[in-house]
């Protein structure tokens, strides 16, 4: 049976609208390789339940802001309204306190360290690397990400040598983007500085690309890969934009087409490494096709996926696994299972 046909035989997609166009790219795309097992991430940012996923306990792996909700950019597309699941860890001794809780009490396996910028999209974690430092050496299974926002080759450095394992960034390919939405006077090569400074460090390094990021509708993403595919990265991980967390009237949502186009050419431009989709995305219908799409065009990791995802990797074979961690950290399958990607049900 054509994928087409396999997928609208689901019942949890049984109400929604493919591009028949889209799913054929993507199914002959596979003929001319082998499409990797898939890696479904539910870390603890935010309540996760599925019909076909277990959830994970409270606090495995979650997110600090070092601001709490506070964020000078107010960027259009987000009003920092990201920030505020986080939990707030306002001083090295807040962060320092609530990790060492957090590893004795609920068997903490990493964290992700976030925060507001300043005006030129900094965000100033100084202060908190020696306790980075320290969390890392008495817990050394401890997997720490950290959102990187702009920085230098002495930024980079300073994180690599406080024992952050995965770096996080946004490349923004449009100059437009940087200035209307972000509010920002900064160019794309600032953006691709800090890319190649966090590349010339051992961290794990995992830029993310926002579709839709100019208010819904595309405008740098082509060039956003062109920047990624230039450094040595260890995975890209792609989100789309949120218009409920923009202000009212000023985004609308990227469509589910687009967003698979986005990654069809993302698993072409980067066929040797890691694409993965984050966990910023529209909720709702929009999500099951966006996440379905995500499947059938060789995405190697979805977090927090929707339900009728595992049934997709399932219906067209590609075997899957669970982790409870952010999808840009590996910290080992969940029970080191791998699921077979053969359909009983169809």
């Amino acid at each position: 049976m054509k994928w087409l046909d396999l997928v609208c035989a689901i019942e949890e997609l049984e109400d929604v609208t493919f591009s028949e166009n889209l799913i054929h790219q993507m199914e002959s795309a596979v003929k001319s390789r082998t499409l990797p097992p898939i890696r479904f991430s539910t870390p603890t940012f935010k309540d996760y339940a599925s019909t076909e996923l277990q959830g994970c306990s409270k606090n495995s792996f979650p997110a600090f802001s070092i601001t709490a909700s506070a964020c000078a950019l107010d960027c259009d597309h987000c009003q920092a309204k990201i920030l505020k699941p986080m939990l707030p860890a306002t001083n090295p001794e807040m962060l320092d306190q609530k990790v060492r809780n957090l590893v004795e009490q609920q068997n903490l396996r990493g964290f992700l360290l976030s925060g507001g910028s300043n005006r030129r999209n900094e965000i100033r974690y100084q202060r908190f690397y020696p306790v980075i430092a320290n969390l890392k050496r008495d817990f050394p299974h401890l997997k720490i990400a950290i959102h990187t926002a702009l920085t230098d080759e002495e930024g980079a450095k300073a994180m690599e040598s406080a024992g952050v394992d995965t770096a996080m960034m946004d490349v923004i390919g449009a100059e437009e983007t940087i200035r209307d939405v972000y509010h920002l006077d900064r160019s794309v090569e600032d953006f691709e500085e800090t890319l190649a400074a966090l590349c010339g460090t051992s961290m794990e390094v995992t830029p993310h690309i926002v579709i839709g990021l100019h208010y819904g509708r595309l405008l740098g993403e082509s060039n956003a890969l062109e920047i990624v595919a230039r450094h040595s990265i260890s995975a890209l991980v792609l989100v789309v934009v949120m218009p409920f967390y923009s202000r009212p009237g000023t985004f609308e949502t990227p469509s589910t087409h687009d967003v698979g186009a986005i990654f069809l050419q993302a698993r072409a431009r980067l066929p040797e490494r890691q694409v993965l989709l984050g966990c910023a995305r529209p909720p709702g219908i929009h999500k099951r096709v966006t996440d379905a799409y995500a499947v059938m065009a060789g995405i190697d990791g979805i977090a927090f996926p929707a339900d009728g995802a595992v049934t997709v990797a399932k219906a067209i074979g590609r075997s899957y696994s669970q982790e409870h961690a952010c999808c840009s950290v590996k910290i080992g399958s969940i029970q080191g299972k791998t699921h077979s990607g053969r359909l009983s049900v169809l």
